[in-house]
């Protein structure tokens, strides 16, 4: 009889193995866009399902619709977390230029070109087809403006500060602007540049040179 209880409880004591790779910490809203930032890494955007980041967790698949409502919201979600993060890099890069107008649009658009060449996954989903339309996202568009409205303050106070036409329309300057460093930045991402960009000393000297090529065509292009 003892001896029967002995081994019931030591039974009992044993436990289940785990699943090898199955999810087992706090945070699975976490895991989820971390399994989603590695996919995007590996397989682009596209590559991204719920059923999929849910396998490599190691959940159920209806376990991330309590996080998100589809791919969609799973991307929008990362895309919100990487504007958030540039948002940070672009204030503080600004914060650093010491209120110099010229110095404070170089040291934003240096900021743009280095978070996509450091957050390429982000950056992906960021500007990608999946959340174009970042108006069905509240937060995510919030987030999105606030990055834009750095850039668009930093041409306002070159204005201000007579580097560039005080007649311009700041729309169409921000545009231009925007365009440039984000076509810099997207070459860096798409590895087009890797013959020019071998160092962090590359990637800010070719950042500043296209910054000040910006500048100059602004100052004089009558837009």
């Amino acid at each position: 009889m003892a001896e029967s209880k002995k081994n019931s409880s030591s039974t009992a004591s044993k436990k289940k193995p785990r699943k090898k790779g199955a999810y087992h910490h706090g945070n699975l809203r976490r895991a989820l866009l971390d399994l989603a930032l590695a996919t995007v890494e590996k397989e682009g955007p596209g590559g991204v399902s719920l059923r999929a980041v849910a396998r490599l967790a190691g959940v159920s698949p209806a376990a991330p619709y309590r996080h998100f409502a589809g791919k969609e919201g799973l991307l929008a979600a990362v895309a919100e977390e990487g504007f958030r993060t540039l948002e940070s890099k672009m204030r503080a890069a600004s914060e650093g230029a010491e209120g110099l107008a010229l110095a404070e649009f170089r040291a934003i658009g240096s900021a743009y070109v280095r978070f996509a060449a450091a957050n390429s996954s982000h950056f992906r989903v960021m500007f990608g087809p999946d959340v174009s339309d970042k108006s069905t996202h509240p937060s995510l568009k919030a987030a999105a403006d606030n990055t834009s409205q750095i850039i668009a303050d930093a041409i306002a106070k070159c204005q201000r500060a007579g580097l560039e036409g005080a007649d311009a329309s700041p729309e169409r300057l921000f545009v231009a602007a925007w365009a440039t460093f984000h076509g810099l930045a997207t070459l860096i991402v798409d590895g087009q540049l890797s013959n020019m960009v071998h160092s962090d000393a590359d990637l800010e000297k070719i950042g500043n040179d296209v910054t000040d090529v910006i500048y100059r065509g602004l100052s004089f292009s009558g837009l």
